[in-house]
């Protein structure tokens, strides 16, 4: 019978121990409302407590006040606890540029992290079923997934919220039961349950696996479920294994970390087998933004930098992750780039770009003072520039749309954003490169190339000399 096996697997993984304070994820739906009913059926056995939650997405306003309506009296007849709180999914994934299911599940976990925090519930109970990890498995595999991804949704893992830091278990009692064996029992016992309409739809991948390719599979194999389920868990054993030397490894490798910067030490990344670095790079990224859109072409796209690049090289994954690779260092970062701020110099003048971490000095000069060599503009850090040509004082700002100029020696017209990917000057650095202008014409790219019209020519008298250092000489 189905309560015994859902017993089976609570104790398998011990899932729930006595006087624990369980929060069930209630949709309405068959998979939350078996759990709830079994959940309710054993909690004097085990002697827990019960609670109820149901998260408005606000994605479906037509169908979610009888959604609320029905899961509040279906707790009343229970005597258990219910509570809800609303979510702003279409809003999150704009504001993140993610789809609507990541970011309705991301907001659904923080919302049931909440709720169980506020009522006292040290565990969440979600109605994954078999099946749901059969379809998981399926999608992962079609997206690139390594072991990791391919052992499937766990039947017990831990929630941490970053602002408190409070650790919540995840628990999945119904991960061993089959979607049909639920239909069953509800049947039997005659429990009303309600369908959501997105669940029809096939516009979601999800959809598309559950309703075309797993009835497909299971022609083949009847007992598909059971065997992806047993491969899923042997996957899970293995990555626990996994896990540990990954930890240890990561150990030695780390040099720096924030909460959206990881930087690694790269010479052991060099020589490190590549089964271990494939799963250090996960978990590096994992401790920075989150694995989410993160495939595995992805991941080998950062081991041919490590084992290929030159240091600057670098490369840019989803979520505004970018993967620099350094002389010593792999710093992979979710940090928004810097950019530059507006200064002004004058004819004699000093000025620290801090963003730029910079100084930038400015000097008039006659033009008897000036070399060949530096009459031929060769040092990228310096520039002679007619004085008589320019406006003081210069404005430095960063770059802006639309911006062009005529570079030194190329006699026609460039826009900014060709010279910066003809040169390929790094995207993320972009906007850290301080533009020199005079009456909003761009007078000198600093640190790259001259405006040919303000070059010193036979008729310069005067000549202003902009230099570059860094801020640390």
């Amino acid at each position: 019978m189905i309560i015994e096996k859902v017993n089976t697997t609570i104790v398998k993984y011990g899932m729930i121990s006595y006087g624990d304070n369980i929060l069930v994820g209630l949709s309405g739906g068959p998979d939350s409302v078996c759990l709830l009913y079994i959940l309710n059926k054993i909690k004097n056995k085990i002697r827990f407590n019960l609670f109820a939650a149901y998260i408005d997405h606000k994605l479906r306003s037509s169908e979610t006040p009888s959604e609320i309506e029905f899961c509040n009296a279906l707790c009343n007849s229970l005597s258990i606890s219910f509570k809800t709180m609303a979510v702003d999914v279409k809003s999150y994934a704009l504001e993140r540029g993610i789809n609507k299911q990541e970011s309705a599940r991301e907001l659904r976990y923080d919302a049931l992290y909440k709720i169980a925090t506020e009522i006292g519930a040290n565990k969440i109970a979600l109605g994954h079923n078999a099946d749901d990890q059969a379809e998981t498995i399926l999608m992962r595999l079609f997206r690139g997934s390594g072991p990791a991804g391919i052992s499937g949704i766990p039947p017990i893992r831990s929630l941490r919220s970053k602002i408190h830091n409070f650790k919540i278990d995840i628990i999945r009692p119904l991960i061993e039961i089959e979607r049909k064996e639920i239909e069953e029992f509800l049947k039997k016992e005659n429990i009303r349950f309600l369908m959501d309409s997105s669940n029809l739809k096939s516009d979601y991948l999800r959809n598309r696996v559950r309703q075309f390719i797993m009835p497909f599979i299971k022609e083949i194999n009847r007992d598909f479920i059971k065997t992806i389920s047993k491969t899923a868990e042997i996957l899970r054993d293995e990555e626990r294994y996994f896990d540990i030397q990954v930890t240890k490894a990561l150990m030695k490798l780390i040099t720096k970390k924030t909460e959206n910067t990881l930087e690694l030490f790269l010479s052991p990344l060099e020589s490190m087998d590549t089964y271990l670095l494939r799963r250090v790079l996960r978990r590096a990224i994992d401790e920075t933004k989150g694995l989410r859109g993160i495939s595995f072409i992805h991941i080998e796209n950062i081991l041919n930098l490590i084992k290929s690049g030159i240091s600057g090289d670098r490369i840019y994954l989803p979520k505004n992750i970018r993967v620099i690779k350094g002389y010593s260092t792999l710093t992979i970062t979710s940090e928004k780039p810097p950019k530059l701020s507006t200064y002004s110099i004058g004819y004699s003048d000093e000025v620290i770009l801090k963003e730029s971490s910079i100084v930038l000095r400015s000097e008039i000069m006659d033009i008897s003072e000036i070399t060949p060599d530096q009459y031929k503009q060769k040092d990228k850090k310096t520039a002679f520039i007619d004085a008589e040509k320019v406006r003081f004082p210069l404005t430095i700002r960063s770059r802006m749309q639309g911006d062009y100029f005529y570079p030194l020696g190329l006699g026609k017209r460039k826009k900014l954003q060709d010279y910066f990917v003809d040169e390929k000057i790094p995207r993320d650095e972009r906007d850290i490169i301080p533009i020199i202008t005079s009456d909003n014409n761009i007078v000198w790219i600093a640190g790259h190339r001259l405006d040919d019209r303000y070059k010193i020519d036979d008729n310069t008298k005067k000549v202003l000399k902009l230099k570059i250092n860094s801020m640390k000489t």
